[in-house]
């Protein structure tokens, strides 16, 4: 029996008002599901909603209430009891801008430990070449890294006309490609226990180490900024993602003590793992657009200085989608 229908009141609406959002979230976006603490929330809420509901009926003054935390209670009641199987709905704007970077901060430690795993191989690259010249013809594969990067730099500098004209899709189709294919190995190696994936991510560090101090030795330290910097803050990332699939795959085969099957481990994986490899893919896409339309344009076609400022703001919006998009759409 209510004693003080105002502080009933008063202390109530906000258990109701905190229920009513959940119930209008999990109706809104019905393929989230809610962690433990979550739906031991969810039940403490209806509970006590069913408690005020029982309250409220034995004021028949209070009819608009009544019929509020009547409905409530239903809409709740349904969730909590529901067993069909949810509908599958192809939403790929919400997948992109909320499912890809929530997945991608999940497993936040697995992507931390790829980007350790580059940078050691980063700094092995640069050492090797700056403790033995020679080192760059074992770890750069692409004959045309191994010349003279102050001659390169004078050769694409002497170009002032639209050299790719007629063949830019083409080279775009082909480092989407190419980027993919060593995208999909690093994540694939994973099945290695993470061995593969952690030489994949060592030697690609290792090549880009040794690219960027034989230019920096040479002198050229803007050319390769501009050269690579417009397409390579993207691709690069896309690579420690999919070297993050690929160490998240080895944790689920190799299981860390966890008491669990193999198959169920891998179950909890597969949609993370499917999410960060298509998101991987469409980054690269975009990443060899740029690497075509704009990386292989050099002064005095396009200044140096815009194409670094166009590197900047799409490191910006990257890092700010990555850890901002989603936020506020449910559990991470």
């Amino acid at each position: 029996m209510i004693i003080d229908l105002p502080k009933f009141l008063s202390e109530g609406k906000k258990y109701w008002s905190e229920l009513e959002a959940k119930i209008n979230a999990l109706e809104k976006y019905p393929e989230k599901k809610m962690t433990i603490e979550q739906t031991k929330q969810f039940h403490y809420l209806y509970q006590r909603i069913s408690s005020d509901l029982e309250k409220v009926r034995t004021f028949a003054s209070e009819p608009d209430i009544l019929h509020y935390l009547e409905s409530l209670t239903a809409r709740a009641y349904c969730e909590i009891h529901e067993t069909r199987k949810r509908p599958h709905r192809i939403a790929p704007v919400h997948w992109f801008f909320v499912t890809f970077p929530q997945t991608v901060r999940r497993h936040s430690r697995t992507f931390t430990l790829s980007m350790v795993i580059m940078l050691a191989g980063f700094a092995f690259g640069g050492f090797a070449v700056s403790f033995d010249s020679d080192a760059r013809d074992a770890i750069i594969p692409h004959a045309n890294l191994l010349g003279d990067p102050a001659e390169r730099v004078r050769e694409e500098e002497s170009v002032k006309d639209d050299h790719l004209k007629g063949i830019k899709m083409r080279g775009a189709s082909f480092y989407m490609t190419h980027n993919t294919k060593v995208a999909v190995a690093t994540m694939a190696m994973g099945i290695t226990w993470g061995v593969g994936t952690v030489i994949m991510l060592f030697y690609n560090g290792a090549m880009l180490g040794a690219v960027a101090l034989d230019y920096v030795i040479a002198g050229e330290s803007e050319f390769l900024m501009a050269w690579l910097s417009p397409h390579g803050v993207v691709e690069i990332p896309a690579i420690l993602l999919a070297g993050q699939a690929g160490l998240i795959l080895a944790g689920a085969l190799i299981g860390w003590g966890k008491r669990i099957s193999l198959r169920q481990r891998m179950k909890r994986v597969s949609n993370d793992l499917l999410t960060l490899i298509f998101g991987v893919a469409l980054m690269l896409v975009w990443a060899g657009i740029i690497e075509a339309f704009v990386s292989q344009y050099h002064e005095p076609v396009i200044p140096y200085a815009f194409k670094i400022s166009f590197a900047a703001i799409e490191l910006l919006l990257l890092t700010l989608f990555l850890l901002k998009s989603g936020a506020d759409h449910g559990p991470e």
